[in-house]
């Protein structure tokens, strides 16, 4: 029988601020053509394993309740990444997402 219930992680880290300006990506740009900036190297950052480290109550609680998390998807915004991790890649409901057009677009109907 399959679970029908599944762990999900929406993170918003927003960019732009001290807390994500230090270097967090450290990676040699030296040889890129195009260095990147400073919200791409946050992104990369995530990729390449961050979240435990600078979330690790968020990350370890969700991976205790659900055994392991994939990071499905980066969505890039004005001054914020949204990252989704998840068991499995679903559509997170948008009444309970914490992104802000999604959250601005349903208080409305509260």
């Amino acid at each position: 029988m399959m679970r029908e219930n599944y762990t999900q992680l929406e993170v918003l880290l927003l960019t732009g601020t001290t807390f994500t300006s230090r270097n967090l990506c450290q990676k040699d740009d030296s040889r890129r053509d195009d260095p990147l900036t400073e919200t791409e190297q946050l992104a990369e950052a995530c990729l390449n394993g961050l979240l435990p480290t600078i979330l690790p109550e968020s990350y370890l609680k969700a991976v205790k309740d659900s055994g392991i998390l994939y990071l499905w998807q980066i969505k890039e915004a004005a001054s914020f990444l949204e990252l989704e991790l998840g068991e499995i890649p679903a559509t997170i409901d948008e009444h309970l997402s914490i992104t802000p057009r999604l959250f601005f677009s349903t208080k409305s109907h509260n």
